[in-house]
């Protein structure tokens, strides 16, 4: 993990060839095995990948606990690169504060990009506030820790996907 002017940024190398991974990253069959912290389900209510469309999914912990969220995508470039802003919603999709903090931005702008070399991929992820208060983007910085820890479980979870299929 390092940081970029307040940005959180994660990058990992896949075993596998840069169109399945990003194939992966857009299609509701795939994302349904891998997206989300470790040890929650994951429901796809609607992908509609396109800029402006929108990936709305709810994850449910073995305890039954529900929560929503969001991308809105901004940008696609096959299979190189996705920009989406991601947040927490609601079941029908509208944004709402995330469920363990009023500080936490309501809007994250994401850019993932996949670069691929001798067969593998490298997927990096950048993360920041997006019209964010100053107190918000303080906040998003005291989360990096917690945030490596998640979206590490989270790729190690499309590692072992991507090792399946």
């Amino acid at each position: 993990m390092n940081t970029e002017e307040g940005k959180f940024v994660i990058s990992r190398t896949f075993n596998a060839p840069r169109e399945l991974v990003f194939k992966v990253w857009t299609e509701s069959e795939h994302l349904m095995h891998w997206w989300g912290p470790t040890g929650m389900s994951l429901e796809v209510k609607k992908l509609d990948l396109r800029p402006g469309g929108m990936f709305h999914y709810s994850m449910r912990s073995p305890d039954g606990h529900e929560m929503w969220g969001k991308f809105v995508y901004q940008e696609i470039v096959a299979p190189e690169k996705i920009v989406f802003i991601n947040s927490f919603s609601d079941a029908e999709g509208h944004t709402i504060r995330p469920p363990f903090s009023s500080e936490f931005p309501l809007e994250v702008m994401n850019i993932a990009t996949f670069a691929e070399h001798e067969g593998q991929t490298t997927l990096t992820l950048r993360g920041g506030p997006h019209h964010a208060t100053a107190e918000e983007h303080e906040f998003y910085k005291g989360m990096f820790e917690s945030m490596q820890q998640g979206f590490g479980g989270t790729f190690d979870q499309l590692d072992a996907y991507l090792a399946k299929i």
